[in-house]
């Protein structure tokens, strides 16, 4: 049997001193065809070059340093631009791992998982912390996959700086464009890494442009490549005017040497220098990470990951140019002084710790038995441990100050998104400071309240139905969906109440199927799946007013209430019901009844008349509401609910279907099958560029038509083709689909 052994030394002492976490002193190869001839299977973290073979570099070299030599950074990308393969060499290159993990081989240190390594893709975000040159780096690998776009929105959003890395060859890509408004979003300062300089196709002019013209980005080029694809030998820094060259023979990429860039060496590559190096001569060093700060301009540098070409000059770079925390603009450390104030933006389970709790430290320090209080959850739990993170591998420590990304251990009740602090007297206190300057400046509740921003979580567009493999195992796999859940805001999950089954909502396909993998592998559940369907949503297109009387008695108890509500299309777009009063509902009755009828309306418009499916773009306008005295809370909402409902039946109604950005890029011989097959598909095609030698088409088709595309595409054009989708909006069913799906689902469970 083969053997994949991790050695951790340090100083030429044994690991076991470090008191490393969750090490596999071993781990079976899975697959013996992923195993090269005369090459050792071991992965060892991790050496610095030019130390003894033996040694490695230590975790603990900087535990808490100055937060000025601190970069908080993720990498993003379009799926398989190379991000995790740039990771790797960013770790072997700084002295953390001793060997060159592959992706196609399933041996890298992000991505862990057993069905990334199986499918070569990373589908959950993964922290490592290391040192280069001085400088603490906590860097997150995230996915390129559209079903796990919330995993890189919860990152970036305790992020300071990320590398965006790109495919030389096909420059911004469907997902570039996503996770690049995301980073906007979060106004992040970022760095361009054109990746893959070595493919076929790669054209560094080419990507540049795409940044400019698709981006809207000001790219600033720092380097310019010394040949493109079979060619690509290295990179000219324009700053210095100096070559890097890697030497050929090099197994690893750690050989290269600096050579000034000399005309009678290199005439035009030193004019085309010359030229990109007039328009950085005011922009030098200093001025460069200005800019990048201030997000008017992007430094763009070039390499190959996978043939480890400029991956150090790129660790350079995010140590000159990002920003330290220090230097991101906070308004919220201003109420909380030196006090404790994180953000919990992760959650992983592990059989034998529990739930391990990734949080961002944006003041004071964190510390091993340190008790805290979550403002979200008004509650105080007690951090048992705290760890300081590498993949699936971490280090115990005693305790982390500002500015650090950790992982802490024993937080039974904190989800994604809750904001952290020393204690409920630190939070008064910081609200006291906040109100204060609230009065002087501005009213704002969300300052008082001192809740840092959250994640936005996407809603689910696919779902079905999932069952354990007998009754006896409902509790476990409740279980297991509980903490699945916890882990992944974007899974949600509710019960049938006509059929009493569990079903499963999901952001795609391949989202449903690790869930489902997961559930087998780390719980040891044969579950089974039902159909996958659309998760659509309902509408109305014309007012109604309606009134209900309830009138019940429990016992020697009258519950008496009247309502007289009505309900109408919104005039934009609205998830959740817009709530209005009329001016003659009373302050007494809000005071009294309010939540209770709010509650019934969101209650009433989860199930739609038609389909079951959520209510969105829709006004509820209470005109009335008469209880008996003693009238409980849920009578009222009870008869708000069942006002809805009847008021919804009423009104003329629409399926709303979700429709996806579709990008297909396809070689010019295959284009007209795929044109065609769209068709048939509802699409509607938008624009087909030229991408090098090969057309992308965009455009947008419904999601019901696009299930199983992949197959489908793959036999249209001999494997050669790929596409992305990403949610655009809902819209509209025309009628004659509409009443197709009606008859089609007629009969069957409701959809939700």
């Amino acid at each position: 049997m083969l053997m994949n052994f991790r050695i951790f030394t340090v100083n030429h002492q044994k690991i076991s001193s470090l008191h490393m976490n969750n090490m596999c002193c071993c781990k079976i190869i899975a697959s013996l065809k992923r195993l090269k001839p005369n090459i050792p299977v071991g992965r060892n973290y991790g050496s610095l070059p030019g130390l003894i073979e033996n040694d490695i570099k230590s975790l603990r070299s900087i535990i808490n340093p100055p937060i000025a030599k601190i970069r908080n950074i993720g990498i993003m990308a379009h799926i398989d631009a190379g991000k995790t393969t740039t990771t790797e060499r960013i770790l072997y290159y700084s002295g953390y791992t001793r060997s060159l993990g592959d992706v196609d081989d399933g041996d890298t240190v992000t991505d862990f998982m057993a069905q990334e390594r199986e499918r070569g893709i990373t589908i959950q975000s993964a922290a490592v912390t290391f040192d280069w040159k001085g400088y603490r780096i906590n860097l997150i690998d995230t996915p390129g996959h559209v079903d796990f776009t919330l995993e890189v929105e919860r990152c970036l959003r305790v992020l300071d700086g990320a590398v965006a890395v790109f495919d030389a060859s096909a420059g911004v890509e469907a997902q570039t464009l996503t996770v690049w408004r995301q980073a906007d979003k979060h106004k992040i300062p970022r760095i361009c890494f054109l990746n893959k300089m070595d493919k076929t196709g790669a054209s560094f002019n080419y990507s540049v442009e795409t940044i400019r013209e698709k981006l809207k980005a000001k790219p600033l080029l720092l380097q310019l490549p010394i040949g493109e694809a079979k060619t690509f030998r290295g990179v000219v820094d324009v700053v210095s005017k100096e070559k890097l060259i890697w030497n050929p023979n090099s197994d690893d990429g750690k050989d290269f040497e600096r050579k000034p860039l000399l005309e009678m060496n290199d005439p035009e590559l030193l004019k085309k220098t010359i030229e990109a190096r007039n328009t950085l001569i005011e922009q030098l060093q200093t001025a460069i990470h200005r800019v990048t700060l201030a997000q008017t301009a992007v430094p763009v540098l070039c390499g190959s990951a996978l043939k480890n070409k400029g991956v150090q000059p790129l660790l350079d770079a995010i140590t000159m140019y990002l920003p330290s925390p220090e230097e991101r603009n906070y308004e919220f450390l201003q109420w909380y002084k030196d006090d404790l104030c994180a953000l919990a933006f992760k959650v992983l389970h592990d059989k034998q710790r529990g739930p391990l709790v990734f949080m961002r430290i944006y003041s004071g320090t964190i510390k091993s038995q340190l008790a805290i209080h979550n403002i979200n959850g008004n509650c105080t739990e007690r951090i048992s441990r705290l760890l300081l993170p590498f993949a699936d591998q971490h280090i115990e420590i005693p305790s982390l100050t500002a500015g650090n990304i950790a992982l802490t251990v024993g937080l039974k009740r904190t989800v994604t998104g809750d904001t952290i602090v020393s204690s409920k007297s630190s939070a008064l206190a910081a609200a006291r400071r906040a109100k204060r300057e609230g009065e002087k400046d501005r009213k704002n509740r969300e300052v008082e309240t001192l809740l840092l921003a959250g994640v936005e979580v996407p809603e689910p567009v696919f779902f079905c139905t999932i069952e354990p493999p007998s009754v006896a195992k409902q509790p476990d796999l409740d279980h297991a969906l509980k903490c699945l859940q916890r882990e992944d805001p974007s899974l949600k999950v509710r019960l049938d109440p006509d059929s009493g089954q569990t079903v499963l909502c999901g952001m795609g396909e391949l989202h449903i199927e690790i869930i489902h993998d997961r559930i087998k592998r780390e719980y040891g559940l044969d579950t089974y799946l039902g159909p996958l369907q659309v998760a659509y949503r309902e509408t109305i297109l014309s007012a109604v007013r309606v009134t209900d009387t309830l009138d019940k008695t429990l016992g020697d108890k009258q519950h008496l209430v009247t309502v007289d509500l009505e309900v109408k299309p919104t005039q934009s777009s609205s998830v959740t019901p817009v709530i209005e009063y009329a001016e003659d509902i009373s302050e007494d009755i809000l005071k009294t009844s309010q939540e209770a009828i709010e509650n019934g309306i969101h209650m009433a418009c989860l199930q739609g008349p038609l389909l079951g499916s959520p209510v969105q773009d829709v006004t509820v306008t209470l005109h009335s509401l008469i209880t008996h005295p003693g009238t409980s809370t849920t009578m009222i909402s009870a008869c708000v609910s069942r006002c809805i409902q009847k008021a919804l039946k009423k009104a003329d109604k629409q399926v709303l279907e979700p429709l996806m950005n579709l990008e297909v890029t396809v070689t010019r011989e295959y284009l007209s099958p795929v044109l065609a097959d769209l068709a048939q598909r509802r699409g509607n095609i938008q624009e087909i560029q030229t991408r090098q030698d090969n057309r992308v088409v965009i455009g947008f088709v419904p999601l019901a038509e696009i299930m199983g595309y992949s197959t489908v595409l793959r036999t249209l054009t001999s494997g050669s083709a790929t596409f992305a989708l990403e949610l655009s909006t809902y819209q509209a069913m025309n009628p004659q689909d509409q009443r197709t799906l009606l008859n089609q689902r007629s009969g069957s469970t409701k959809v939700f």
